[in-house]
């Protein structure tokens, strides 16, 4: 359809003549949208776009497709799961109406859920563009995600940690040790995941063992998951590997996800083989990471703004109906995310995307050393997201990923964040900790911190 749209800011018009074109230049300021060539010139152009953005009805956004499904496999699969009936109901509405109505007071997590059946992600990014950092806080605040691998979490008032005891040299010995803190500070309940440095079967298959022997010898209710490339996990579970989860990046693209070396074929190869191969007991066994940018670094946006792509990836994601993805929000560096005030505002966009989207979001609250960020801001971040109900966080030995090298939030941050806003863990592993001596009535106890206690 054509496609040209004009709003006048104080005397001067500005006009969009693509949807693509208005819905980047309505995102706000990301040195990313500014690399691709894309982004808003100046303030007055963005109010602009966010006009004439708030303006358009949902049927608008739909048919006027960002990336033709006759040319993206991402486009299919996410028009693949509207709800018709839902969208009829709609589909008249403006982004902006879409916006009041989730934020209403009246308007309750059961409600959004269903609303978000006939929504396809562009329609959610256009209502995360016209947003504030608070709104995007409220609107999620208001959906609970439950999922089940091993055990569940994403319950209202639980505030889960994967714990990721990565190690320089894949260290068996090394990676226990980052783990053992890991569980004596609480964290683990929503997964034990590792990066490994060597993407080999054999690599991951000894990693796999070794966090199964730790959760057996001492009856930890959680899963465990090693981010190696899926087909590399593929191969160690054809090996006898015990994986409850497989893990996978995704891109907002076809292109993209096949710069990182997938297609949505391969990923119902997995889907399928964890189904029949894995050692996860529940119905959820993905987990999925993303981040805004990745589909610019590998030239695979396709002039789409990385905050839609981002929105895009969560549509590729609810289709496997996934135990977990997180958004590693700071992960790229500046080009994407200059500084700590862009990176706050991607979190907070990514993890309501994700929750409009039906999916369990964490966020991994974190950055590069090169970026205009520090640790007390992951620590406003980590506590903005608490507030938000985001599913889990990312803990690492001293916020300091020896292997990844990169910062995020360590064990005893997100025990912190815990008892600031009054959270717990997932209900089972809670259990687990007060008969480990490590929690009593929700807070931890003298001897949290000691991993020593499972020597």
């Amino acid at each position: 359809m054509s496609f040209s749209r004009t709003a006048t800011i104080r005397g001067r018009s500005y006009t969009f003549h693509h949807l693509k074109e208005l819905m980047a230049k309505a995102s706000e300021e990301k040195s990313g949208d500014q690399l691709a060539g894309i982004a808003a010139a100046d303030t007055s152009e963005r109010i602009a776009a966010k006009l004439v953005l708030s303006e358009l009805t949902l049927a608008e956004i739909r048919d006027n497709p960002l990336l033709p499904a006759e040319e993206d496999e991402v486009t299919r699969i996410i028009e693949s799961h509207i709800d018709e009936q839902v969208y009829r109901e709609i589909k008249n509405w403006s982004a902006a109406e879409l916006r009041e109505y989730i934020l209403q007071t009246s308007t309750g997590g059961a409600e959004i859920q269903r609303l978000s059946l006939g929504l396809t992600s562009e329609m959610i990014a256009a209502a995360a563009k016209l947003m504030s950092n608070l709104d995007l806080m409220q609107a999620a605040a208001k959906i609970n995600i439950l999922t089940t691998c091993n055990h569940t979490i994403g319950q209202r008032g639980v505030l889960a940690g994967r714990a990721q005891p990565n190690h320089p040299a894949d260290s068996i010995r090394g990676m226990k040790a980052s783990l053992y803190e890991a569980l004596s500070y609480g964290i683990g309940d929503a997964v034990i995941g590792i990066n490994p440095v060597i993407d080999t079967a054999h690599s991951v298959k000894e990693l796999l063992l070794a966090t199964k022997e730790v959760m057996e010898r001492w009856k930890v209710p959680t899963q465990n998951c090693v981010l190696a490339h899926i087909t590399t996990q593929m191969r160690a579970i054809g090996l006898g590997a015990p994986a409850d989860m497989v893990f996978q990046s995704l891109a907002g693209t076809q292109q993209g996800n096949k710069a990182f070396g997938i297609d949505a074929a391969l990923l119902d190869e997995a889907d399928e083989l964890i189904r029949r191969e894995g050692t996860g007991s529940g119905p959820n066994r993905w987990y999925f990471e993303t981040g805004q940018g990745s589909e610019l670094s590998s030239e695979a946006h396709a002039g789409i703004d990385q905050l839609t792509l981002e929105a895009r990836c969560y549509g590729l994601a609810r289709h496997y109906k996934p135990f977990m993805v997180n958004t590693v929000v700071g992960f790229i560096g500046p080009e994407y995310l200059y500084d700590s005030k862009q990176v706050i505002r991607a979190a907070l966009e990514d993890h309501f995307m994700g929750k409009l989207h039906g999916l369990p979001m964490g966020v991994d609250v974190c950055y590069t050393n090169h970026m205009k960020a520090d640790q007390n801001d992951m620590d406003n971040l980590s506590v903005l997201l608490a507030s938000a109900g985001v599913n889990f966080l990312i803990g690492v030995p001293m916020a300091d990923d020896c292997m990844l090298n990169y910062q995020s939030t360590s064990y005893h941050d997100i025990a912190t964040v815990r008892e600031l806003q009054g959270l717990r863990p997932a209900p089972a592993f809670e259990r687990w900790l007060e008969d480990m001596g490590l929690m009593e009535n929700g807070r931890l106890t003298g001897r949290a911190g000691d991993a020593a206690i499972f020597a």
